[in-house]
């Protein structure tokens, strides 16, 4: 029997009275079994291993698609059967990401929701060869951010079934869980989460690791203190206070190990101050603090997989709000390394607190340096939502972020950092430096990356441009519309290979 829509299950309940549905759906248990496209013509359905001891009957699936079964096994009422693609790809240089892996994701995701629709609570998840990349899919697609909505979406838990590597199932669900955790601090209005709230809620989230990680939230006192003046010029429109906030993992059993420090834009809500963002869609500046949800979240994900590895996060927390305290057009700040600003546009906000929290990055003497940030439209409008993008003065660390993002999917995409668009933030008919540069729209990336390369004396640094992949609409299948959390999976990657290495 197959009914695709819920509606019309619902109208065949109601019109026989069917016994076999009669209870409550929340009470029963749905399955979700992968099977792979015919790889010719003449070729037969190829099953996964779960799938294979089901009834082998039926047109095969292309990838992506789902059929859903009632009545087929006794233990599982409803059985969704979703298209893998075809079977035995790997990575595809072209795409840059393990097309296998992507398949499972969105597949599984696919299932999932098809079930949640149902109102299907417990979900059993055929690993379909992969079972980091299967939970991930399952978490990922599961998740909508309804926390302030009356009616609730259905709460699923998920477990393998069949025979699976649990590691690597649990692996996949830290992963997801980690994005997950950046979606909802990003999804979250902004009178919901204030800078004091994020540093709270990350704070929180860290507690039952407290003997591996040190949570400071710096006030504005200590930020004045460590004259770091690009900060407090943002934060200064705002009557929400700023907050510094710093987290020290030490996973590593060498306490001389240099930490990796990763830091992450932390913009609670983006007006633009002075100069104000035209009102329509200012609503998803409640998410500039991306940046610092993804760094944070890979925290989280990195403590709880006890990545051997020293990690220091550094997320400066504010607002960027239009008062009469609000920075003005035409001002000079200074950095806390010294050099001076003119703020010839206060919607350029983010690359000032970055600046001064890189500056304090390296007081740590870290083996490298990373920060993410949505910073510039232009990203978005230079690569869309297909990959972030990167800006590096190192090849050993754009090698490993790469490699990383072709096993997440997640992708990375290397921009360049040339002295040409260095000339058009360092000269400045007031300051050392201005903080949009000769030419505010043509190459805005590349000069924001620009800008913050002047606040770098490190050997290994990256710059992750994370507006084009900050919300997704329908291109990534497996999440659902709305904040992305991109890229926390690839960074906590990243982190994994970076701590295997010797």
């Amino acid at each position: 029997m197959l009914i695709p829509f819920r509606r019309v299950l619902l109208t065949a309940i109601r019109k026989h009275n069917c016994r076999l549905f009669s209870d409550s759906f929340s009470s029963r248990k749905g399955l979700v079994l992968g099977v792979y496209e015919k790889q010719s013509d003449n070729d037969g359905i190829h099953f996964t291993e779960a799938a294979a001891t089901f009834d082998r009957s039926g047109p095969p699936l292309k990838k992506g698609k789902s059929r859903i079964f009632y009545g087929l096994h006794q233990d599982f009422p409803s059985v969704v059967v979703v298209g893998l693609g075809k079977s035995g790809t790997g990575v595809c240089g072209k795409e840059n990401w393990n097309k296998c892996k992507e398949n499972v994701r969105g597949a599984v995701s696919v299932g999932c929701r098809q079930l949640q629709d149902l109102e299907v609570a417990h979900v059993e998840v055929d690993p379909c060869g992969d079972g980091q990349s299967a939970a991930e899919g399952a978490v990922l697609g599961l998740f909508e951010y309804d926390e302030l909505k009356t009616k609730k979406m259905v709460r699923v838990s998920t477990q393998p079934y069949g025979s699976v590597d649990s590691a690597a199932w649990q692996k996949g669900v830290l992963y997801g869980d980690g994005q997950n955790l950046a979606r909802q601090l990003m999804e979250a209005p902004a009178n919901h989460i204030t800078p004091t709230v994020f540093a709270n809620t990350i704070e929180q989230k860290l507690s039952p690791f407290a003997h591996k990680v040190a949570v400071y939230k710096r006030p504005q006192s200590w930020i004045e203190r460590e004259q770091m003046g690009a900060f407090l010029s943002v934060s200064k429109g705002s009557e929400e206070p700023p907050i510094f906030l710093e987290l020290h993992y030490k996973g590593s059993l060498d306490s001389a190990q240099p930490p990796l420090v990763l830091v992450g834009k932390g913009i609670t809500f983006d007006s633009g101050g002075i100069s104000l963002k035209p009102s329509s869609g200012m609503d998803a500046m409640r998410a500039d603090m991306g940046g610092a949800a993804t760094v944070c979240s890979a925290i989280v994900t990195a403590v709880a997989l006890k990545l051997p590895i020293n990690i220091i996060g550094l997320a400066p927390l504010c607002e960027n709000m239009p008062s009469g305290k609000a920075i003005k057009p035409g001002d000079v700040v200074r950095a806390k390394n010294g050099k001076t600003i003119q703020i010839d546009n206060t919607d350029a906000e983010g690359r000032l607190i970055l600046a001064d929290a890189l500056c304090y990055a390296h007081s740590f003497k870290p083996r490298a340096i990373i920060n993410a940030a949505t910073l510039t439209g232009a990203m978005d409008v230079a690569l869309g939502s297909a990959a972030a993008g990167v800006f590096t003065n190192s090849d050993w660390l754009w090698e490993r972020l790469h490699k990383a993002s072709i096993v997440t999917g997640d992708r990375v995409w290397r921009m360049p950092l040339f002295q040409h668009y260095t000339k058009q933030i360092t000269e400045s008919a007031l300051a050392d430096l201005n903080n949009i540069g000769k030419s505010s729209r043509s190459g805005g990336a590349c000069t924001a990356a620009a800008f913050l390369r002047e606040f770098v004396t490190a050997d290994h640094w990256a710059h992750l441009d994370i507006a084009g992949v900050m919300t997704n609409k329908e291109e990534v299948p497996y999440l659902r519309k709305g904040m992305s959390g991109r890229p926390t999976r690839t960074l906590v990657e990243f982190v994994a290979g970076l701590a295997s290495e010797p």
